[in-house]
């Protein structure tokens, strides 16, 4: 498929996609996942007017219609594996065709067959790091599952694992109160897990429905669900019923949702994907109307399911507004710092707050100058995101996004490397947790993105090869790749445009800037190693002549590969915009080749300059300004080519010439003494005798901080620089290639370090969901009835022995800890719900083998 036919491909796909996700139609719960746990506790309701049917068929249709083809129900990742949320949400599902006696016993045999198969794997996982959402409702999903006859067969095995879950489920119910200012969300959004001997009353249960002020229960179908059936309240009658109407096709974790919200985690995965080029006046759209809802109060105002899904869309909003030019405060999401109940919740609840605590450390990248909040939000949540990585997670996928968060900052992320690394993140979908499953993003909505993004990157991929090897055929014929002394740069060279910015894919400045950062890498190279004072003043001359008279060798194949690329890029600019720049393109040339010329002098005669003057030399021999202005020309028509001569260099030009002059000679600076070359750090050592090396390094790195905040403003917020968007964030890419290179070490003066990266940037197709373990395939046959054990009587059931209190009218019969039968009334279940006018059978299992 050549170039035209690709590109077509896929417009074609993002116009697809357009019509489906952006339409007036278009219904943000769509974007979300339904949660199959909350819809079975839907369709389990019977009618209170007719109490042998559903009173919501449609929910019990969706169970029937969505069990996924190994057996199970509920929540997968992005490349379609099944979460441990599919355990308590698949015996939901089970619990409600058994309850209505209407499915082929294919489906709950598929679904029993799933769990037999696949328990043991989920719950091994999770031993060390149970989720406290977990250990509350999966214990009663099993106690449910028996009293509707539902026999669970578990190894053996699982004997000790089940133990502790039972055990960790009770220090729960007696140590946490039934709304705990501590615990988010409460034990009362838990209601249809709670096992009948915690007594909670009908009129506890009614004051919070009436706080809610919708009839719900903290916004949970599922409690609220159960709410009804044990209260009958009108008020959750019209909560329920309004929520099947708006989600006839399996209902979300939570609701409502603040659509405001919803439509951002769409503009967000497009960003991260790597597909927002290709929605650019959609994603304005949505940001212009979160903006004026903002300006109106209404953002703020609005109620959300949970502290942390207000946290989370806050923190959300604040990061794509700013990043998209919106000038919004701190104080938009930094509420919740000034509130002690809520940040007591936050640090009693680590895991569960960890995605919104990851959306608050990212919102704080973009951090200006004097923003105090925004770095005490900073803090309160790196430290946070640091406990739960030392402690351990349940979810290794969530650990390594942490610890890629935490480890490597933001302005030294390349773009095209967070693209594919998204796209190959199986939990890519996944947005904030639940009370008792994840909200995620739509499965069939994230499969089609995730097609799209793999297209593109690989689109993209193989125009960066192509354009590569272009790149190497014009170094090697300007005699820059053979030249037998320092560093061949060419592929690192290309690599850093390349995927450090999201310019067209037809864009000709990629191999415009790549070329320029060649041509001074082997030129700093001559003017540091190679060549003599002498040979450096006749090039440094012949560049201000801009006449090759006199030279000869190294000199004469460098300043032969400038004037070709400064040849290249005036004629380009006087083709499309008809004005010359040859003039001001050699005077900004010269002015570099001066800056190396003055360094050598001072290493090659010992002059030690002093700390103001070093930087004013160095600042321009770190050449950022030859990378950006000239390529800033033909990405905005309206650029003043006055901005190329270096007194008129614009703020944010100057900064970017600063913070990446620092950002070397913090990683530089034991090689270049050795060397005998200036560097800031030990210049300023030098003045300043009272300081040692660590000192010196802190100084630097403050300097830098308040730097890159300063530029920060200017790139990102309207008003500050009269450069054009595409401009400024050619400069920030420019940046942000400096500060992966300089992070951590020297890293292009590596021969090795970024070979991967390139690997994966140009050379390695995305891989989608290769890696992931899928579930194991169950086996019907495998499923045999274990024998009744029938042994000693006790008025206490014991699973796996935890012992739960019963009323004495009930009759328990108990073999081992292993075995346990149950006599059951006709409208008694193992949780305090009642199914008005439902049999259930007499005798159910709980096996092990």
């Amino acid at each position: 498929m050549n170039f035209s036919q690709y590109s077509l491909l896929i417009q074609s796909q993002v116009d697809k996609i357009k019509k489906k996700m952006f339409s007036s139609t278009c219904d943000p719960y769509s974007f979300i996942s339904p949660s199959a746990y909350d819809t079975a506790w839907l369709a389990m309701i019977p009618d209170p007017h007719q109490p042998l049917q559903p009173m919501f068929k449609g929910c019990l249709e969706w169970v029937l219609q969505n069990q996924k083809g190994v057996g199970f129900w509920g929540e997968c990742d992005a490349h379609g594996v099944p979460t441990i949320e599919c355990l308590p949400a698949t015996l939901a599902c089970i619990v409600a065709l058994k309850k209505w006696n209407i499915a082929s016993g294919s489906c709950i045999e598929k679904g029993l067959a799933f769990l037999h198969a696949n328990t043991e794997k989920f719950l091994r996982e999770i031993n060390h790091h149970c989720p406290r959402w977990f250990a509350i409702v999966f214990p009663a999903m099993v106690e449910l599952a028996h009293t509707v006859g539902v026999e669970l067969v578990f190894l053996h095995s699982l004997d000790g694992v089940m133990s502790e879950l039972f055990n960790k489920r009770q220090q729960i119910l007696e140590q946490e109160k039934v709304v705990d200012k501590c615990r988010n969300p409460p034990l009362l959004a838990y209601l249809e897990a709670l096992p009948a001997s915690y007594e909670i009353d009908q009129d506890e249960i009614n004051k919070y429905l009436k706080i809610s002020n919708d009839g719900s229960l903290f916004q949970s179908p599922s409690a609220t669900a159960s709410a009804f059936m044990i209260t009958g309240n009108k008020q959750c009658m019209a909560y329920l019923g309004s929520l099947v109407q708006r989600c006839d096709n399996g209902v979300p974790p939570t609701y409502p949702m603040d659509e405001d919200l919803m439509n951002l985690c769409m503009v967000n995965q497009l960003q991260r994907l790597g597909l927002a080029e290709h929605f650019v006046q959609e994603t304005e759209k949505v940001l212009a109307k979160v903006y004026r809802n903002y300006l109106n109060k209404k953002f703020l105002s609005k109620p959300r399911n949970s502290v942390a899904a207000q946290i989370f869309g806050d923190s959300l909003a604040f990061r794509l507004l700013r990043m998209h030019g919106y000038d919004v405060p701190s104080d938009s999401f930094c509420w919740f710092l000034h509130r002690k109940d809520i940040r007591d919740q936050i640090e009693n609840n680590h895991e569960y707050f960890s995605s919104s605590m990851l959306n608050v450390y990212r919102a704080t990248d973009l951090m200006f100058s004097a923003e105090h909040d925004l770095e005490e939000a900073r803090s309160f949540s790196k430290e946070l995101l640091e406990t739960i990585v030392s402690v351990g997670t349940r979810d290794q996928s969530t650990h390594d996004i942490i610890e890629h968060e935490l480890s490597l900052p933001w302005f030294a992320r390349l773009d095209h490397m967070e693209y594919r690394m998204w796209i190959e993140e199986k939990d890519s979908n996944f947005l904030w947790m639940g009370k008792a499953s994840s909200h995620r993003f739509s499965y069939p909505y994230n499969d089609e993105l995730l097609g799209l993004a793999k297209q593109n990157f690989e689109f993209r991929q193989s125009i960066y090869k192509n354009e590569l090897e272009e790149l190497k055929r014009w170094s090697k014929d300007m005699g820059l790749s053979d030249m037998g002394f320092g560093r061949e740069k060419t592929t690192y060279c290309y690599f850093a445009v390349a995927a450090s910015s999201s310019l067209p894919h037809d864009s000709s400045i990629r191999m415009m800037v790549a070329k320029s950062a060649i041509v001074i890498t082997v030129a700093d190279d001559f003017y540091d190693m190679e060549g003599s004072l002498i040979e450096l003043q006749v090039l440094t001359n012949a560049v201000r002549r801009w006449d090759a008279k006199g030279l000869s060798g190294h000199g004469k194949v460098i300043f032969d590969a400038l004037d070709n690329l400064v040849t290249e890029i005036a004629a380009k600019y006087f083709q499309e915009e008809g004005s010359d720049v040859t003039s001001k393109l050699r005077d900004m040339w010269y002015e570099t080749f001066l800056s190396w010329f003055t360094e050598s002098m001072w290493s090659k005669t010992g002059c030690i300059p002093s700390v103001d003057e070093y930087l004013e030399t160095s600042m321009t021999s770190i050449a950022t300004h030859t990378l950006v202005l000239p390529a800033s020309c033909f990405l905005d028509q309206s650029f003043p080519n006055s901005k190329l001569r270096a007194p008129q260099y614009a703020n944010i030009t100057n900064l970017l010439m600063i913070i990446a002059r620092l950002l070397n000679d913090t990683q530089s600076y034991q090689k270049e003494k050795e060397q005998g070359k200036a560097n800031f750090i030990s210049l300023y050592l030098k003045e300043n005798p009272e300081a040692d090396i660590e000192e010196s390094i802190a100084y630097v790195r403050d300097i830098l901080d308040k730097k890159k905040k300063e530029f920060l403003k200017q790139v990102l917020i309207d008003g500050f620089s009269d450069f054009s968007k595409p401009c400024k964030y050619l400069h920030l890419s420019c940046l942000k290639v400096f500060h992966m290179f300089f992070n951590s070490a020297n890293r292009y003066d590596s021969n090795i370090a970024m070979l991967q990266d390139i690997n994966e940037a140009i050379y390695i197709p995305v891989e989608v969901g290769g890696k992931e373990k899928q579930p194991l395939k169950p086996d019907l046959k495998s499923l045999k009835p274990v024998p009744l054990y029938s042994g000693a009587t006790s008025e206490k059931l014991k699973i796996n022995s935890q012992y739960f209190n019963r009323p004495s009218s009930k009759h328990w019969r108990m073999g081992s800890s292993a075995t346990v039968q149950h006599e059951v009334s006709r409208l008694q279940l193992a949780s305090r719900v009642r199914f008005w006018g439902v049999s259930t059978p007499q005798k159910v299992r709980f096996c092990f083998i």
